[in-house]
């Protein structure tokens, strides 16, 4: 059963890939990782906010001059990062003599500043590739979706044009459309997208009376919005696509690769049950392979995409409406 894929021009084991998450924070964790048969792993993000401390000193604060001046202040502090930016190269280094997989390090911001420059600085610690993290929520009025795609699209071609590392963009799901987007970042020197980033939402205390930051972990249903882009895009656009979010069981694994994806990144999964059931998600993929009679990844990559659609809204549209139609109503049930 071969399980090798390609992804950002590099041969990977297998399609199992942690994603950027608190667990790749730990270098023993990483070993752990390879041990248990990741073929690759994304560091944690550096974010925006440290590259501004160290260049601009506009967001770091002291935690107890916080507490003092303004205790309600949504700006992070020191203590909001296990590392700081020259920190985080060094775990590059450190990383990348730990293991023999690839290792991808990981940028995460909103605005030109910065990214070029640590760009440059992760390449010579000896990162393998590079997933730019543009995460943004826009809440000005006055500021055209037109403008955050421009913004979007000159990062990727700014930290391209000083870095020859291979470079993946992990995307929104909120464009007006997400396939011009695509078609447009891969013209910008993207060489794979990473569908789709996870934007976190608040939630309020009732007791406190504060907004208080809570995450959900995904689950199998969060799949349902990467996949049915990855079979819109693959074949029509020429980079790797990376699927993510809702990953937690072989079949989940199997969905993706057959809608086109290159490889599946695995978070939450990890989160809850462990980092060695990679081993075990690698198992089960060889077993459904092996019982639907697929001999290599190669050969189900794209066989349910919409590649062969001449027209994908027509067919998007197609199974709108089925599936309102699928629906069954059932009897609701009687308060006593």
């Amino acid at each position: 059963m071969e399980l090798t894929t390609t992804y950002l021009g590099m041969s990977l084991r297998t399609p199992l890939v942690p994603s950027a998450s608190p667990l790749s924070e730990d270098l023993d964790n990483i070993k752990r990782m390879e041990d248990a048969g990741a073929s690759a792993v994304v560091l944690p993000s550096l974010f925006e906010e440290q590259l501004s401390h160290l260049q601009h000193n506009l967001y770091w604060v002291n935690d107890e001059e916080k507490k003092q001046t303004d205790p309600g202040t949504p700006f992070p502090t020191q203590s909001d990062y296990r590392m700081g930016a020259h920190e985080y190269l060094e775990y590059i280094r450190k990383s990348k003599e730990s293991v023999s997989i690839p290792v991808i390090a990981s940028l995460n911001g909103t605005s030109i500043g910065g990214w070029t420059e640590y760009a440059k600085q992760m390449q010579q610690a000896g990162a393998d590739a590079l997933e730019l993290n543009i995460y943004s929520v826009p809440t000005d009025l006055f500021t055209a979706g037109s403008q955050i795609e421009r913004t979007c699209i000159e990062i990727v071609e700014e930290v391209r044009s000083v870095i020859t590392i291979p470079l993946a963009v992990k995307l929104s799901p909120y464009y007006s459309n997400t396939a011009n987007m695509a078609y447009r970042l891969e013209r910008a020197g993207a060489d794979a997208l990473v569908l789709f980033n996870r934007f976190y939402q608040p939630d309020i205390n009732l007791t406190s009376m504060k907004v208080t930051p809570r995450i959900l972990l995904s689950t199998p249903q969060t799949m349902r919005l990467p996949l049915r882009w990855i079979a819109i895009l693959y074949g029509r656009v020429h980079t790797d696509l990376a699927a993510t979010g809702g990953i937690h069981e072989a079949r989940d694994v199997a969905k993706m690769l057959m809608a086109g994806a290159s490889i599946t990144m695995l978070c939450s999964v990890l989160l809850r049950r462990g980092i060695d059931y990679i081993r075990l998600l690698e198992g089960e993929l060889k077993w459904w392979m092996e019982e639907h009679h697929f001999e290599s990844l190669e050969e189900m990559q794209g066989t349910m995409c919409q590649e062969r659609y001449a027209d994908p809204s027509a067919f998007e549209r197609a199974h709108y409406i089925r599936t309102l139609r699928s629906y069954k109503h059932t009897k609701p049930i009687e308060m006593a």
